[in-house]
């Protein structure tokens, strides 16, 4: 397994998993929401990035995206680790680990003075990986 930025040529595979993503959270979006998704997702003048697991015969595994922006706490900028999926048969194999480990090793890189992330408190699964490599630090999302 590897985990590279995405392509242009990912688009068909990333939609599956997109859509798997979105029927995981019960969710639906507009079609034009997806492709805006994806084409800020690959523009380099965007602060949003994928990342793709993908095994040794080009099938797609996972992504994750994150967004960079700057913050109050600090100099340097925040990553986000906004989304991230893995296939249903390629959980449990350290997938959803190394795309994390990718998203940090990116921080890093850019000079990022955080990485941070939400999921659903039922989600206990992901939670358990989770809490292995990263702090719960006990704050509450509200939304409007």
């Amino acid at each position: 397994m590897i985990i590279r930025e995405a392509r242009a040529t990912d688009r068909t595979q990333w939609d599956d998993l997109w859509a798997g993503y979105l029927t995981f959270y019960e969710s639906s979006l507009a079609p034009e929401v997806t492709d805006s998704t994806w084409r800020r997702l690959l523009d380099p003048n965007e602060p949003m990035q994928a990342l793709v697991a993908e095994d040794e015969t080009g099938a797609l595994l996972g992504f994750t995206h994150v967004v960079f922006h700057r913050g109050t706490w600090s100099i340097g900028d925040f990553c986000y680790l906004e989304d991230l999926f893995v296939a249903p048969n390629a959980r449990k194999h350290g997938v959803a680990r190394a795309l994390i480990e990718a998203v940090y090793a990116l921080a890093d890189q850019r000079g990022a003075a955080r990485v941070y992330w939400l999921t659903h408190e039922s989600n206990l699964t992901a939670r358990k990986l989770y809490d292995q490599v990263a702090q719960n630090r006990g704050f509450i999302q509200y939304r409007r």
